[in-house]
């Protein structure tokens, strides 16, 4: 594995070195465990974003604080909602076809809250107790394992977000894509990727963008919304520079290079300060990374 890691060129690996990778990585780290599903069983289950999208709005209203940064999971745990979420869309999602959203946005919007819910869900079920790094080295352990059946395939959160959202981009700190080319779920990847989808998804971490629920029609006001609070809200003058969210480092790729990382924080923030340095120094800006706080959103 350590050949692999150190060796392999970031996104140019073979699918036999991404097989062996993600073999070694079950073996190591452990893997999402779902029921599959049948997807030929998707035309049975037309409505399911939709009803995922209206159990996280409930979810939110019952335990989820106004601003999105903290979740009561025993309140969670005790919902009807929740329950429902269990024993009744498990089973449609695992026979959900995700090919049958026809927009970006429908697809956008169905993953994000998918991700939300299964985050939510592996907390509670794993019982994650102070942070989601618990199981293992920076939460690489949590995120392999929490996951769903979705279409006849299991997905784990890393899937969702590196595979799906970030147009298979894998991991940041694991080489090459997220799936294999010959991977089916790869008819699920969005492309061309939108980084302000970074700021739209909640690791249930204290230092993670607020949970929103998501919907196709105002996706596209609800993510510039995301960015712009994110960034106006963890983006600081220091040292003659910035310390911005260590999503920037971690992400860099997303954004275009360093230089994109600043052209997407002059664009977020306001006619201040903070703007004003991006102004002066141009691509010269210092940068520094605040700590990420992986304590759980409680």
């Amino acid at each position: 594995m350590r050949t692999i890691l150190v060796a392999a060129p970031v996104n140019r690996l073979s699918d036999g070195l991404i097989r062996a990778r993600d073999a070694v990585l079950d073996r190591t780290l452990g893997r999402s465990s779902c029921v599959a599903g049948n997807a030929h069983a998707g035309a049975t289950t037309p409505h399911i974003a939709a009803e995922l999208r209206a159990v996280m709005n409930r979810l939110k209203a019952q335990a989820i604080s106004a601003d999105g940064a903290r979740v009561d999971y025993n309140a969670v745990r005790r919902s009807d909602d929740y329950a429902h979420y269990r024993a009744h869309l498990l089973p449609q999602l695992a026979a959900f076809d995700p090919t049958s959203l026809q927009t970006r946005a429908e697809q956008l919007a169905f993953w994000i809250n998918l991700y939300h819910v299964v985050v939510i869900d592996a907390v509670i079920s794993t019982g994650v107790k102070r942070s989601v790094t618990e199981g293992g080295p920076g939460g690489l352990t949590f995120f392999r394992r929490a996951g769903c059946g979705v279409g006849g395939h299991c997905l784990s959160c890393d899937d969702i977000e590196h595979g799906i959202l970030r147009a298979n981009r894998g991991h940041p700190i694991i080489p090459g894509p997220q799936f294999a080319s010959d991977d089916p779920r790869r008819a699920w990847v969005i492309e061309p990727l939108d980084p302000r989808i970074h700021f739209a998804l909640n690791c249930a971490s204290r230092s993670c963008p607020p949970i929103g629920v998501y919907d196709a029609i105002r996706l596209d006001e609800q993510l510039a919304l995301a960015a712009r609070s994110f960034v106006e809200q963890t983006t600081r003058c220091a040292g003659g520079g910035l310390e911005v969210s260590a999503l920037f480092r971690w992400y860099e790729g997303d954004f275009g290079g360093r230089a994109g990382v600043l052209r997407f924080l002059a664009d977020h923030l306001p006619d201040d300060a903070r703007r004003a340095t991006i102004v002066t120094h141009a691509v010269a800006t210092p940068l520094r990374y605040a700590k990420y706080d992986w304590g759980l959103n409680v």
